[in-house]
């Protein structure tokens, strides 16, 4: 029960959905023709990392999510990223999981990135995703989630039990080049103390605010070994096969998740 999943590690134009939009539908063609289940997408990735929320949110039935439909649709692909989304008199960045029957279901980004001030322009989410897709069990976070291991912990919240509740992590990013060793880091350190593939895709340039990205998007393996061969600072798509089998016999053989703390958020 193998599963191909793609990364787009490129750059982006800065708060300029209409220019983004036709790159990715490139990029999303080129993708599909590495054969794959999923494509992943930067965070933000119609805009950058901007603060401009009220300026450039959509709502839930806006060109970017038709957009995203479409694709997937089209490509018989689940399509995730995040993007500035309004509802009633709050913004989110909101991930975006659709479905190749067009399907939605969202997670709004819980850890909002406080030293860009995004605390300031956004609200918080209070609930993981966990998407089932092709017998596979997936939990998308964004960005600065990956900082905080207890929310990414591959346990239930709510029930006392230590038993895996998903396969793969996914984290979309504008990871800045200065702390990139962080990510780098973190994302091996979140493979292996869950047991879980995980996946990374960070852009790469420079934004409006002059911060530089390198990306080092990257597919991490439950035993914290890189399978990805990305490299940092060029743009590239790439699409790498998740075996389950391997994954479910390292668990067995290294029952680890199953001595793990339960943590309720209640």
């Amino acid at each position: 029960m193998n599963l191909k999943i793609s990364i787009i590690q490129t750059e982006l134009h800065w708060e300029n959905a209409a220019s983004n939009l036709a790159m990715f539908t490139q990029k999303i063609a080129e993708a599909k023709k590495q054969d794959t289940d999923i494509v992943v997408l930067p965070e933000m990735f119609t805009t950058g990392f901007t603060m401009h929320s009220e300026k450039f949110a959509e709502k839930m039935d806006g060109e970017t999510i038709l957009w995203m439909q479409n694709q997937a649709k089209e490509h018989q692909i689940a399509l995730t990223g995040s993007l500035i989304i309004q509802e009633n008199d709050k913004y989110y960045n909101r991930l975006l999981w659709v479905f190749p029957d067009r399907e939605i279901k969202y997670y709004d980004k819980r850890h909002l990135f406080r030293m860009a001030g995004e605390n300031n322009y956004f609200s918080p989410g209070k609930e993981r995703l966990i998407v089932e897709f092709k017998d596979w069990k997936i939990c998308p976070l964004v960005c600065y989630d990956l900082r905080f291991p207890s929310w990414s912990r591959n346990i239930n919240f709510n029930k006392k039990t230590n038993e895996p509740v998903f396969d793969c992590l996914i984290y979309v990013a504008n990871w800045p080049q200065p702390r990139v060793s962080h990510w780098e880091k973190l994302l091996e350190a979140r493979a292996i103390e869950n047991q879980c593939y995980v996946v990374g895709v960070n852009r790469i340039g420079e934004d409006g605010n002059n911060i530089p990205y390198s990306g080092s998007s990257a597919v991490i393996d439950p035993k914290g070994e890189k399978l990805s061969t990305t490299q940092a600072h060029q743009e590239n798509i790439e699409t790498i096969t998740l075996s389950f089998e391997e994954m479910k016999h390292y668990r067995e053989k290294f029952p680890a998740i199953q001595d793990a703390d339960s943590i309720s958020f209640n």
